[in-house]
Parts: structure tokens; sequence; C-alpha cells
């Protein structure tokens, strides 16, 4: 697979975001599926890991601690903190010495000396971004991690951490139906230098083309129940975007997922897509997108079809709304 540049590591262009082997999408896999996922993963070239101490309150960390740490030379592993599980509740704390706490845990679990790439999962809203930002700066020079990242934050956010230390990467939602990276984070990262990992390239699997009824497919306890764009009525209209999208992949040749992919690869050579899934058949295919290269009129064409105006509901409800740090349209 081909490669793109994270700070100083050389990744795979395609990584794969470790979350729902653990977390979030309703029931997990079997520990036993799950560990063979991972190893498929390296199979396909694939090297870039992301996890996160809240995964499963630690067990994501624990599946890719037990399972990679033989290829632990081969790979670059990313967490993160400021976000965790206690007493069952997920709670934001960007205190630095919370954060160093933390950092300690995921060291344990992940059975590593060193985390290549250490995000702020949110920003505290209550803690200065450069307190959170100078406890990590302490554990880069500490050897305990060898670069920092932020997740879901803005541009301003991101040029403030970049001041007391270089941010290797940030991470946030960016796809065809999620646009808030274009309103300024794309390019402050392209000018410091800072690669943007975009998760949730396939719209949480609305651009596979495979979710056509969330309140029959999606489970109970799965975060997207919560999510405004798979309400029924936004769902309906959504839907409506997916033939014309769907045609564009066969004209091509490939799948609706490797077109999600590719347009990503397309948008930036900073631009880094990590994909979630518990699927063997799904890995070959999302991986497959690194071979798929689009022209600038399918760009564009896909660009008219699938944005922020044409796609109904906000990505999150109000309340969880209030915790995200990133550019929203209407601001």
């Amino acid at each position: 697979m081909q490669r793109r540049t994270l700070g100083e590591f050389s990744v795979s262009a395609i990584g794969l975001g470790c979350m729902n082997l653990s977390h979030a999408y309703g029931t997990p896999p079997a520990a036993e599926a799950a560990g063979a996922l991972l190893l498929r993963a390296l199979d396909r070239g694939i090297n870039f890991f992301d996890t996160a101490a809240l995964y499963g309150f630690g067990a994501n960390e624990t599946l890719l601690g037990k399972v990679l740490k033989p290829h632990r030379s081969k790979i670059v592993l990313a967490s993160k903190c400021g976000m965790t599980g206690v007493d069952g509740k997920r709670v934001i704390d960007g205190r630095p010495e919370t954060l160093k706490r933390t950092c300690e845990e995921s060291l344990q679990r992940l059975q590593t000396d060193v985390i290549d790439l250490y995000y702020l999962h949110r920003r505290d809203f209550a803690v200065p971004i450069e307190d959170s930002i100078g406890a990590l700066s302490d554990m880069v020079r500490a050897g305990k991690i060898r670069s920092i990242g932020l997740s879901e934050a803005s541009a301003a956010t991101l040029r403030r951490a970049h001041a007391v230390h270089p941010i290797a990467a940030l991470q946030s939602e960016y796809s065809l139906w999620t646009r808030n990276a274009e309103l300024g984070t794309l390019d402050a990262c392209r000018e410091l230098g800072t690669a943007y990992v975009a998760f949730s390239p396939l719209a949480r699997a609305f651009l596979t083309g495979t979710l056509r009824d969330p309140e029959a497919q999606l489970e109970a306890k799965d975060i997207r129940r919560q999510m405004p764009r798979f309400e029924t009525a936004n769902y309906a209209k959504n839907l409506a975007l997916l033939p014309g999208y769907l045609a564009i992949a066969q004209e091509l040749g490939c799948t609706p997922a490797q077109l999600a992919l590719a347009w990503l690869l397309a948008k930036g050579e900073h631009i880094i897509p990590i994909f979630g899934t518990r699927q063997p058949e799904h890995l070959d295919d999302n991986a497959g997108a690194a071979d798929v290269t689009l022209d600038p009129n399918t760009v564009a064409r896909l660009d008219a079809l699938i944005n922020q105006r044409t796609v109904a509901g906000p990505r999150y409800n109000a309340a969880t709304q209030l915790e995200i740090d990133t550019e929203t349209y209407g601001d």
C-alpha cells in the first residue's frame, strides 16, 4: 500500500480505526475474531492503528496490546487521552496530572514502552489548551510518547497547541457528508505540516450503501441512534443521494466504500483516512481504495452531489456538540 507522512512516521495511506472492535457500535465481536481482523490489516499493508483509552474503557487498548505486541516494530500506534471512562461514565478531563496518569495506564494496556502518536481526545474547556499540551510535551521529553495529536479541534486550537509543541496530527470526522474540516482545519494542517486523520470516512456506513434502514439494522446501543442524520425523516432524505453516488462507483468499477476513501485521498496528500470494520471482507475492500485514483472531474461531481447543503441533519445532537471544538457551518 502507498504511504503518507505523519510527523516523523511513514504510515499506510489508509489506517485502521479500532474503536468498533470494543465500543460504540453495538455488541463487539469476539476477541478471537477481533484479533484476526487486526492481523489481517497488517497483511493488507496497513501499519497505522488507532485506539483510545475511552474505547471499551480500556478494553480496546488491551486487545491491541495483546495482538500487536509481536509486531510492534512494524506499526505506528496511536492512542488518546483526555476522555476516559470513570465509574462507568465518559468523562472529559484535560488536566496535566490526569493525562500523565492515563498515559501510564495506556502504556501498560498496550504492552509498549512508548506510544507513537498520542492525541488529546477532546479539548477540556475548563483547562487551557496550553496546559494540556504542555503535559503531553513533558511526556515526549520523558520518552513516553513520540508525537502529539489533537482530536475534534478547531484551527484556532490547533494553532495555540502548535505554539507549545509541534502537532503531528489532527483527527476529526471528514467525508463527503461531513465537510467541517473545509472551514479551516485542513488549511491550517497543511500550513503547519500537520497530518489530517479523517475518521468515519464512510459516513458511518452511509457511503457503503449497505445501511438502508437504521431503525431496523442498528442495535439499541449503537451510537448512531443518537445522531440526527440517522433519524428516520433525515435518513430518508439522505438515502435519496445514494443512487447518483452508487452510479459513479459503478462507472469507475470500484465499490462505494472505495469511492468514499479515494475521494478523501484525492483531497490532499496530508489527509489519512482511518476506517473501522468488523468484517474481513470489508477490510479487504477498504484497503483496495488505495489503488483507486480519481480525476478532478469525478471529485467535482462527488462534491456537488453530497455536501453540507445536500445532507439532512447535523452530525451530532445538541448535547454532544457542546463538547466539540471543531468549526460548524453557520458559525
